[in-house]
């Protein structure tokens, strides 16, 4: 039995080992965010340093585990196997929740999801263990909910807060500095860095530091005593030191950011480290307790009085931990996914805006709007002409492909780190996620980022974000509350089934996070807005949609062959799976046309207006293919859904000649849109006319074939003449889009320019 309980001790720091690297992955964004969206250095040097700060804050921290061994439950009334069930319990559930909110680019909070996975497994066990108890014993001498409501109170506190300091903080900035604050740099800047410099030294020394080894609890109480002095002390010599470096040609705002970077970096690593290793460490302190005092005990009858004690993790295990959270800080693809999402919220162009919008965020900008108009009439024109030359967009200095400049990069770290400092002084557990996160849509917001045409997608990804935070409390609790009970009453068994599931669930996601990867343009979408060539815009912007095109031809293609598949061999699973895939396809479009509408908008006027009707007429026909396929399966799946008649066989026959026909043609046209070859161009657009002629042959017959028979089924056939009058019109939809990638791609332009929204067939 031990050695079954040893299996499960290493098992726990196995998963560890993937705890810390979703979860570096996740608070990656914490600590990152703005040195990457101001782009205040290579992405490789922010790696470097923000990996040092990880290094660092995970080696000095003292590796006081007390949340995982006695913050939730009372470890003195529950037995081993209880406390195992618990600990085992709460990794494979944080592991693959964490995985899954990485996977999706949503930033979560891994404070969170810990304590309320402790809570949840916690909460049933006492529930079970009162109602078979006859000893007395309350919920109270169970489960310790002041950590779980301090926990809660923090996060209502951090949004709040965080986003009006963030929104007011970063106003003022911008009315100090301006957009193109390097004209307002002369005496400002040294007084700026001084108070940026002196809270992040002092937000390393008390937050990053303090459970060092070196800081002595008489050092941190001289620090106390003197924090006055020493915060003026480093303000006078940090805003001298500044100001001295700025004289010297040396760009101070970068040094601020990259020192923002490294303190919250060094923080996160020295006090969420007991996130990831607190658990296992715990389990592997219940187990050596147990074979150590036992004496004969059963699982189930030996107490945990020693969790009820402080533990320091060996220097091994915060080296350890240091040197995986920095592989996984370097090489991890889903850390640059959830900084890609808190960039793009707070980028200050217009970007692919990947939430959409919502019925909630509609209507909090219309009511911004109002509130708007209202303030434009009470203040003073010549103050509103002021405050609008501060902010004045075009002066807007942004280095090359910048999301943000490096005014707003500094106050984000500046102001987390202060926010951050002063959640800690009055005990408020303070999520490092939840501070930065908030304080950049704040200062986004005041810094007019959030114009009328993207307001509504960065509220509705906001909103997202932060409803991802309370569901995560929510999943942990009763996901970890679950796994528990079925793991507390089928012992061993359900044990290593849950063990066996979460290495599956790990498997599969990061397969299925590898494959999505493959399938985005982001490359080319970024590089197309980082262009300062309008002329090479428009060969990105040409290439992007020449993608576009090609992957909708085929994408139709194909589910045009599964659906009449589906349908003549009466799969309901592919006919579902179909029409899915179709509506997958429908949402991805509507992200891709977003984004080439953005690349149109920075190419040269002249060829905007020019190739605009051929753009809109190829996005266009991408969509109405996709209706046109959706017309067809809906029918179908309805059909065998019900389990109707088949559709005959001769009819059956005679259909296959005209889908091989349609989908070489679909093949050549796709061939040359890749080359972007259109000698054949009108050969492919008769042959269409031909096939159309076709088909049109093809329903007459099939409807005398109705009038004359008695036998047939109306039900199938009538199905089959909807999938006859949908791939007539699925031609006329694929010779538009041949036409329109002709014209966009190419310099010449047709006499003719077709009405939008208008299919002529003999096109």
């Amino acid at each position: 039995m031990e050695t079954v309980y040893l299996g499960i001790v290493i098992f726990l720091f196995m998963l560890a080992v993937f705890d810390l690297m979703v979860g570096v992955s996740n608070d990656a964004v914490n600590f990152m965010n703005s040195a990457v969206g101001a782009k205040v250095a290579k992405f490789k040097t922010i790696v470097i340093v923000a990996a040092i700060g990880v290094f660092a804050g995970a080696v000095l921290s003292n590796g006081m585990m007390d949340i995982a061994r006695h913050g939730i439950f009372q470890p003195n009334n529950f037995s081993f196997y209880e406390i195992m069930c618990i600990l085992l319990a709460v990794m494979v559930t944080d592991v693959v929740l964490l995985d899954v909110f990485n996977t999706l680019g949503l930033p979560t909070s891994t404070t969170v999801s810990m304590v309320f996975e402790l809570l949840g497994g916690t909460f049933i066990l006492a529930i079970l263990k009162l109602i078979s108890d006859e000893t007395g014993l309350t919920l109270g001498d169970l489960l310790n909910t002041e950590k779980a409501l301090s926990v809660i109170l923090g996060i209502f506190l951090s949004v709040a807060i965080a986003f009006i300091a963030g929104t007011l903080v970063q106003y003022i900035s911008r009315l100090i500095f301006s957009f193109n604050y390097k004209k307002n740099l002369s005496w400002t800047i040294g007084i700026f860095g001084g108070i940026a410099v002196t809270a992040l030294s002092y937000f390393i020394l008390i937050k990053g530091l303090k459970s060092a080894p070196f800081i002595t609890p008489e050092v941190m109480g001289w620090i106390d005593a003197n924090t006055t002095m020493l915060v003026a002390g480093c303000f006078v010599f940090f805003t001298i030191l500044m100001q001295i470096l700025h004289w010297c040609k040396v760009n101070v705002l970068k040094i601020i950011v990259l020192l923002g970077t490294f303190s919250l970096a060094l923080a996160f690593a020295g006090n969420d480290l007991v996130n990831f290793i607190g658990v296992p460490l715990a389990g592997y302190s219940a187990y050596t307790d147990f074979v150590a005092n036992s004496n004969g005990a059963g699982v189930d009858g030996f107490m945990m009085e020693s969790l009820m004690s402080s533990a320091k993790t060996p220097i091994i295990f915060l080296i350890g931990s240091g040197i995986i959270m920095v592989y996984a800080l370097a090489t991890s693809k889903k850390a640059q996914n959830v900084i890609k999402t808190s960039v793009d919220l707070a980028r200050q162009e217009e970007g692919d805006e990947m939430f959409g919008s919502s019925g909630l965020a509609r209507t909090i900008v219309r009511r911004a709007t109002s509130i708007n108009e209202f303030l434009v009439k009470v203040i003073p024109a010549n103050v509103r002409n002021w405050i609008n030359s501060r902010f004045n967009k075009d002066e807007v200095i942004l280095e090359n492909g910048a999301a943000f400049d490096l005014i707003r990069a500094a106050v984000n770290l500046v102001l987390s780190g202060l926010l951050i400092i002063i959640g800690t002084t009055m005990k408020l557990p303070l999520s490092t996620t939840y501070v930065t996160f908030i304080v950049a849509m704040g200062t986004s917001l005041s810094d007019r980022a959030w114009g009328r045409e993207s307001a509504v997608y960065r509220i509705t990804g906001m909103l997202s974000v932060i409803g991802g935070w309370f569901i995560t409390a929510f999943v942990a609790f009763t996901a970890c509350a679950l796994v528990t009970v079925i793991m507390f009453y089928t012992n061993i068994v359900g044990m290593v089934a849950f063990i066996a599931l979460a290495i599956f669930l790990l498997i599969r996601s990061n397969k299925m996070y590898s494959k999505k990867e493959t399938e985005k343009q982001d490359d080319l979408f970024k590089r197309m807005m980082a262009s300062k060539d309008k002329n090479e815009t428009l060969s990105l912007l040409r290439e992007h949609v020449q993608e576009t095109l090609t992957h909708y031809i085929d994408f139709s293609k194909d589910a045009y062959v599964k659906m009449t598949d589906g349908f003549i061999n009466e799969d309901l699973r592919k006919l579902k799976k179909s029409l899915n895939e179709t509506d997958e396809q429908r949402k991805l479009l509507k992200k891709r046309r977003r984004k080439e509408i953005l690349g149109l908008r920075r190419v040269p006027i002249t060829i905007a207006i020019e190739k605009n009707t051929w753009f809109h007429l190829g996005t266009n026909s991408c969509e109405e293919m996709l209706y046109c396929l959706k017309r067809i399966c809906e029918p179908c799946k309805e059909h065998v859904d019900n389990n109707f008649n088949p559709v005959p066989k001769d009819d059956v026959e005679e259909f296959i000649p005209i889908r091989e026909e349609l989908c070489g043609l679909m093949d050549r046209t796709r061939n040359a849109i890749t080359a972007n070859d259109y000698t054949e161009a009108d050969d492919i657009l008769k042959k269409g006319d031909e096939l159309k002629n076709k088909i049109s042959a093809l329903r007459k017959h099939q409807m005398n074939h109705m009038q004359e028979s008695d036998n047939r089924s109306l039900k199938a056939s009538m199905v089959y003449l909807n999938i006859l009058q949908e791939t007539q019109e699925l031609v006329s939809v694929w010779r538009h889009l041949l036409r329109a990638s002709r014209f966009f791609q190419g310099d010449y332009v047709p006499q003719e320019i077709p009405q939008m929204g208008i299919m002529d067939s003999k096109a």
